[in-house]
């Protein structure tokens, strides 16, 4: 059995149901990302984890425990919040303490373990400053090491980088996911930021309308979606519409020619599809086995990467990244040009974009 297990989790407010049918297996030590959009249900199902709120049916079960009727303070449940939520009253030591003086840890232990964990978020000598002093990223690392200072049996993060900027964010994530290998504590971490998604996570939960879409590693996500939805959500795509035109040996005919991916589809002839594929996955030249001719639409140089944008069999549109290497030049608009991929990179999704 899972450390953690969310079965059949349902969660209504009133008539509006926000949290359907939800499913999920933790294992101790794992760090999990909950990705979607505002309004998917991605707070409430953490919320519900940490107590603050009651599954209308379901249950939840952590190490062995059922969590029904327990409540939030029992729960041995570690919580950072987006707002940092600090005491302004009390000194950085004193908050981080918090947690332990409820807990009846004795003083001088206490005392101990706040050294600890200061030192653990790179804040060592800053335990008797107040909130007001801090910047909104020490504020956060003072928030986590709070949450893990009683040594909760589950560490809960709701977009704790959210109100940060951008290069404070990106080191914050490298600094909590190093902590959370070093503690070795089991982690659900709260995100509509692709990208903190995929960089911390052991796998990624992507939610819409209440629902898990997919379950998996980044790697998975990104490369093979499940669904139209995650496909979308998830990085840039191309989306090419087509109809199947032989399903045994997949031949699909698109606007920019037939495309044959040499694999039995699972749709029937004359289905409607989308092909999606990556615009990493596009080459220019003859390197893979699917190939078009196309027109550079535009092109732009953002250092690492050329992007390019290409009309493929005359109207169809396709994006095209490449890693800038010296010597490359960047292809002008109204050239000529070949480009292909290979068929195993197209992902075929039902239905017409």
């Amino acid at each position: 059995m899972s450390f953690i297990t969310l079965q059949n989790i349902q969660k209504s407010f009133g008539a509006t149901q926000v949290v359907r049918d939800f499913t999920l297996g933790i294992e101790k030590g794992e760090f999990v990302s909950l990705l979607g959009p505002s309004g998917c249900g991605k707070t409430t199902v953490l919320r519900m984890m940490a107590g603050f709120e009651t599954q209308t049916s379901g249950t939840i079960v952590l190490d062995g425990q059922d969590m029904g009727g327990l409540p939030a303070n029992r729960r041995r449940i570690g919580m950072v919040f987006q707002s940092y939520a600090l005491f302004p009253n009390l000194t950085v030591a004193e908050n981080v303490a918090f947690g332990l003086k409820i807990a009846g840890t004795p003083r001088a232990e206490a005392a101990r373990r706040v050294d600890e964990m200061l030192g653990m978020v790179g804040l060592s000598g800053f335990g008797a400053r107040y909130p007001f002093q801090l910047s909104g990223g020490q504020q956060q690392r003072v928030a986590l090491a709070r949450a893990i200072a009683p040594r909760p049996r589950v560490l809960l993060l709701d977009e704790p980088l959210s109100a940060l900027d951008a290069k404070i964010r990106i080191s914050l994530r490298s600094e909590i996911r190093a902590i959370q290998r070093e503690l070795g504590i089991t982690t659900l971490f709260v995100t509509h930021d692709q990208e903190e998604a995929m960089s911390m996570s052991d796998r990624v939960v992507v939610m819409s309308g209440g629902r898990a879409e997919q379950v998996g590693a980044p790697s998975e996500i990104y490369n093979r979606p499940a669904t139209r939805f995650v496909a979308e959500f998830i990085g840039s795509l191309n989306l090419v519409p087509g109809t199947v035109r032989d399903a045994a040996t997949g031949a699909i005919e698109t606007p920019a020619g037939v495309i044959a991916l040499g694999r039995t589809l699972p749709q029937a002839n004359g289905s409607a599809v989308s092909l999606a594929i990556r615009p990493e996955g596009l080459h220019i030249g003859q390197d893979g086995n699917v190939v078009l001719n196309a027109r550079v639409a535009d092109s732009e140089f953002l250092g690492s990467i050329i992007r390019l944008r290409v009309m493929a069999g005359g109207n169809t549109p396709l994006v095209i990244a490449r890693f800038n290497r010296e010597g490359h030049t960047v292809p002008e608009p109204g050239q000529e040009l070949t480009v292909s991929a290979n068929a195993s990179d197209i992902i075929v999704l039902d239905g017409v974009a």
